[in-house]
């Protein structure tokens, strides 16, 4: 009702609806609700506020607080979340409590930013200010950075971390660093964190007609989501009971010989938040489903435009095509799946699911080892994904380095240093305390956004080695449909997280690749380096 009827696009549909994203989080009678899952006949005669219905103090100060803190990247959850802390702090909730505010960030998905800037964000926002404080100053709004790069920084590594306010801050440096980290242009302002974007398919005109697939891939087109929906005849994903197991098996070692280290990885879900979408008009250019950034390479092959084109062009009408999130797991790409047996030279064999470039990066890390290439049954996979196939080769390289060098693999705390292919440097050190990374990324331009970006690659590193994975039958049908079944590490499991830059004159370069790779072989090790990913053991820090 609010997006279809309303015209509310600022309330966001990220799980179509399951209940599970938070992204539609508004406040009801100043308590927080998920509205894709509320029926509007149980508001009746009560208040429903959206993040564009909080006051102009409340958006200024938490919108503020959450760009200070870097705790928006693509803004697609973040008006969700803005929501829940106003909708907690009106009933008096203390948000510079962690457990108070991870409790709160348990009915949300946050994929970019890796929950501790929203953890700060929250903090920041509910602190009172110091005495005589000057007054604070969003980053400014700034198009697509074409400047050049920032003056060199200091001359000894600097501790980033949240500054008592943006004034300070370049927001074309900003939004520089966060285009070279997305692969395309990215704002941090005000208007990302409350929503304020237009995303894949909105800002379609009147008129615009919707289009769905059913269950057989038949395409549904109506005047409306619901109607769609109707015709299509569809059914709300569900989480199996199967258990996630590798698509792979481990190679056979040869004859009388047993492999140093094997590794084999199960299916899993970039699960980026905003779902493949965009609209057309007959004869027109296709709406950019990436909108403001994000998906971490997941979208830069998908159809969603191209289907929109036709169907505009087939109806004569302006068409938005609308993939569900189901839709979005079922034909959005995966990391190719491998098992690797290798022993402490570096011979053995890797078999890879057949993707193009696979084998090659696999070589390019692991010289002498038999790379196999083979035909897995399941969903479409692709190198585009954040550092897919390098990173568990960078896995492996850092398994085999710590046996050449005489080192036990058993061990609770764990250093790896990588040099990504985009010339970043990162070196993470995971210990039952947290995860500590420094990063060389040449000029890192503004602190704030690497850091925002560091710790989200940080995250998404460590969740995926201890605990994502997704269903997929001997069939190859993928069983796992729902948000929470992608076992995405949520705020309350994920440690600590200190991130160091190292400063630089050389130009700025993409950091995520490096830091996802480091962290995740050192995140492998610390835990033993287990056969299987996930290794099921992310309880091990907090």
């Amino acid at each position: 009702m609010l997006r279809d009827r309303l015209g509310i696009e600022a309330v966001l549909d990220g799980c179509s609806p399951q209940g599970q994203c938070g992204c539609c989080t508004v406040l009801v009678d100043d308590a927080p609700r998920v509205a894709c899952v509320t029926p509007a006949r149980r508001v009746a005669g009560r208040q429903v506020t959206t993040a564009a219905g909080l006051s102009a103090a409340e958006q200024q100060r938490w919108s503020e607080a959450f760009l200070a803190c870097g705790a928006t990247q693509c803004g697609f959850c973040t008006p969700g979340i803005v929501c829940r802390f106003v909708g907690h702090e009106r009933r008096g909730a203390d948000l510079s409590d962690r457990s108070t505010v991870d409790k709160a960030l348990a009915a949300h998905l946050c994929r970019c930013t890796g929950w501790q800037t929203i953890r700060e964000a929250a903090a920041h926002a509910t602190a009172p200010p110091p005495a005589g404080a000057a007054e604070r100053h969003p980053i400014a709004a700034a198009s697509p950075v074409t400047a050049a790069p920032s003056a060199a920084a200091a001359a000894s590594p600097v501790t980033a971390a949240p500054p008592a306010d943006a004034t300070d801050r370049d927001p074309e440096a900003a939004a520089r660093r966060a285009s070279i980290e997305t692969g395309g242009p990215q704002h941090s302002v005000p208007a990302s964190v409350l929503g304020g974007f237009d995303f894949g398919a909105d800002g379609a005109p009147p008129g615009t007609l919707t289009a769905i697939t059913g269950p057989t891939g038949d395409w549904h087109t109506a005047e409306s989501l619901t109607e769609a929906r109707r015709q299509a005849g569809k059914v709300q994903g569900r989480r199996t009971t199967l258990e996630p197991t590798p698509p792979i098996q481990i190679p056979e070692p040869p004859p009388s010989t047993t492999w140093d280290v094997q590794l084999a990885t199960c299916w899993t879900e970039p699960g980026y938040l905003e779902t493949d979408a965009a609209w057309c008009a007959p004869g027109g250019n296709p709406s950019d489903p990436l909108a403001n950034g994000g998906a971490f390479g997941g979208k830069t092959e998908s159809p969603v435009r191209e289907e929109a084109r036709q169907l505009a062009d087939e109806f004569s009408q302006p068409v938005r095509v609308l993939w569900s999130r189901e839709d979005t797991v079922r034909r959005g790409p995966k990391r190719p799946p491998l098992a690797a047996g290798l022993q402490t030279d570096g011979t053995g064999i890797i078999h890879i699911a057949r993707t193009p470039g696979a084998a090659e990066a696999l070589q390019a890390v692991l010289p002498k080892a038999e790379i196999v290439e083979v035909e897995v049954p399941g969903p479409p996979t692709s190198m585009n994904l954040r550092a897919a196939v390098w990173a568990e080769a960078q896995l492996l390289a850092a398994a085999l380095h710590r046996l050449q060098t005489g080192d036990p693999l058993e061990t609770t705390t764990s250093t790896v240093e990588v040099t990504s292919p985009e010339g970043a440097t990162a070196r993470a050190t995971v210990t039952p305390a947290g995860i500590d990374v420094h990063i060389d990324a040449g000029d890192p331009l503004d602190q704030v956004t690497l850091r925002s970006y560091a710790i989200g690659a940080t995250h998404m590193a460590w969740s995926w080695v201890t605990s994502e994975s997704l269903t997929v039958d001997a069939n190859g049908e993928i069983q796992d449909l729902t948000i929470r079944s992608f076992g995405i590490a949520r705020s309350a499991d994920t440690p600590h997280i200190e991130i160091t830059i190292n400063p630089s004159q050389h130009p700025p370069v993409q950091a995520g690749n490096a830091v996802f790779a480091a962290v995740a072989a050192a995140t492998w090790l610390s835990q033993g380096a287990p056969p299987r990913l996930p290794t099921g053991q992310s309880s091990a820090l907090r």
